[in-house]
């Protein structure tokens, strides 16, 4: 089902985030929940210095953002040029699962980067990646901002859950640093994030 489809049926519906949008919607929303979807995996595969995703057996964490009435039709419009025109992202509906016990699972939104993507990197070792993100700024920031955020986000909102991926990146971008002073962890009181 397209975006657009979705916005005939309903007065209002879920978008889940699994990088940047955990810490920085940028969208107007109702309330968010944090949990998960299955069959995905969070990957530094992607070739415009953001955190991306890949589809593969496992589970991938973030945020579920619902919104109503026009905020759907806003913040569709904000996120297919944020994800699908200026990132290359396709959209998939999925199904996501609350973290607190007892709620039921959602049907939401994600946009997804594919290796279709004419900018998809592929695979690479720790250490490449750490690399590119230590000497990688975009439009919206570096990326080293962009690794430790989502670092932050995970240890903070999802204490129990292991993402080796991303904390063996972000080690290694701290190694690189280390010789030169290093550079430290945000305090985690300092992530402005709520979940309702």
């Amino acid at each position: 089902m397209k975006p657009q489809d979705i916005l005939k049926e309903k007065s209002s519906m879920w978008i889940f985030g699994y990088g940047s949008l955990v810490w920085k919607p940028d969208f107007t929303y109702k309330r968010s929940k944090i949990g998960f979807i299955r069959g995905y995996k969070r990957r530094f595969w992607h070739g415009d210095n953001f955190y991306r995703g890949d589809k593969e057996k496992a589970c991938t964490w973030g945020v579920a953002y619902e919104v109503t009435d026009s905020q759907i039709e806003q913040s569709i419009q904000y996120l297919n040029m944020r994800e699908v025109v200026l990132g290359g992202y396709v959209t998939e509906m999925v199904e996501f699962i609350p973290q607190e016990k007892g709620q039921d699972t959602l049907t939401a939104l994600v946009y997804i980067a594919t290796s279709d993507n004419p900018i998809y990197l592929g695979p690479a070792s720790d250490k490449e990646i750490a690399t590119q993100i230590a000497i990688c700024r975009g439009n919206t920031g570096h990326n080293i901002e962009y690794l430790v955020r989502l670092a932050e986000f995970m240890r903070l909102y999802c204490p129990d859950v292991e993402d080796d991926h991303l904390f063996s990146i972000e080690a290694a971008v701290l190694n690189i640093f280390s010789d030169c002073g290093g550079i430290r962890p945000r305090d985690q009181k300092a992530l402005l994030f709520t979940a309702t």
